[in-house]
């Protein structure tokens, strides 16, 4: 056998590494369902906000938050977050997770109900990455 070193990865060596862990956990996670979904804010024609996430099995995955300048202050993100959630436990989720970097928004996620799990210190240098959690059902 023989290791090789690729610093600059093809599309192809990185879905066959991908195929080759999805094959993996498949019989593990292969009935779980998994779908995106997202809410936007639009004022005229234009997007001004946005939230996108994903649904996997029992969870809402929030991946992006956005919301222009021109409307910070005025709960769109708020208003985002509170109808993405909505909408997730009408697909049957109970949980939500999102992560944060420190100079972003754990703030803001804090005053949503998030609550922080971990925090990971100089990442990528010299910020900190936040994994924040929040119950969307009681259970």
């Amino acid at each position: 056998m023989e290791y090789q070193l690729d610093i600059e990865p093809s599309d192809n060596n990185i879905n066959e590494i991908r195929d080759g862990l999805i094959k993996h956990n498949t019989p593990f996670l292969g009935g779980i369902p998994k779908s995106q979904v997202g809410y936007y804010a639009i004022e005229g024609e234009k997007k001004v906000g946005g939230i996108i996430a994903d649904i996997w099995g029992n969870w809402l995955l929030i991946k992006f938050l956005w919301v222009d300048d021109s409307v910070r202050g005025k709960q769109v993100g708020s208003e985002l977050i509170k109808l993405l959630e909505a909408h997730a436990v009408s697909e049957g989720c109970k949980s939500a997770l999102v992560d944060t970097l420190s100079f972003q928004a754990k703030p803001f996620y804090e005053k949503q109900g998030y609550k922080c799990q971990m925090v990971l210190d100089n990442y990528p240098m010299d910020s900190k990455l936040s994994f924040l959690t929040k119950a969307l059902v009681k259970e």
